[in-house]
This record gives C-alpha cells, structure tokens and sequence, in this order.
C-alpha cells in the first residue's frame, strides 16, 4: 500500500499539477510535493481552511451538508480543495489549461482510500 507521501508525490506529477500539499484544518503543512518555495506552500495552505469553513457554512445553510470538493478557478490557474477527513484536506494546484475532470473523478472514487493513508 502507497504511503501518504508517494501519493501526494504521485498526485505532482499528474498532467498539469503544479502543486499537491496535504495539510491539517489548522492550515499546516503534513506534506507537499510543489513547484513553489516552501514560504509560499505555508502560506497558501494557512488560507485553506477558511474556504473550507466558509463552505462548510454554505452547504450546511443550503441543506448540503459539509464540504468534500471544492474548485477555484482562478485566472492563473486552478485549486481543487478535497476534505479527506476531518483533520485532514488535500490541495492540488493546477495550472489552468489542466484538464481537472479525471483529477476530480479520481479523488471522488479514491476518498475512503486517501482518508485511510492519513
């Protein structure tokens, strides 16, 4: 069985992945397989959990229910937020001519196994 770190390792070098970092709901790095200086990884992922909040209270308002995929797409690029369990959610920055839709399928069908590895 993969550990936690040769997933997040494997998730970087899917087509157009510029970063995977798995992070606790405080914001901190577990680990992180990037393009980007260290600085900035602890930095984006110091703001994941307040999109994770605020969608959480958006699915929870709305009936929904608490958040398990979340995609940003930004000018420059896309962000899939994935809640694994609840201390753990796994960010994979892509760029945006990155085809996401395999990326999301694959999360969704691996969800209980990803959560294990954590």
């Amino acid at each position: 069985m993969p550990t936690i770190r040769e997933l997040v390792a494997a998730l970087r070098e899917r087509d157009g992945v510029e970063a995977a970092v798995l992070l606790g709901r405080d914001g901190l790095v577990i680990d992180a397989a990037n393009a980007l200086p260290a600085a900035d990884t602890d930095a984006i992922a110091a703001l994941v959990p307040a999109v994770v909040g605020s969608a959480d209270a958006l699915g929870h308002q709305s009936g929904r229910g608490a958040l398990l995929t979340a995609i940003l797409e930004h000018e420059g690029g896309i962000a899939v937020v994935s809640v694994l369990t609840p201390d753990a959610v796994l960010l994979v920055m892509m760029r945006e001519s990155a085809h996401v839709g395999p990326l999301l399928f694959e999360l969704r069908r691996s969800r209980q196994h990803l959560a294990s590895l954590v």
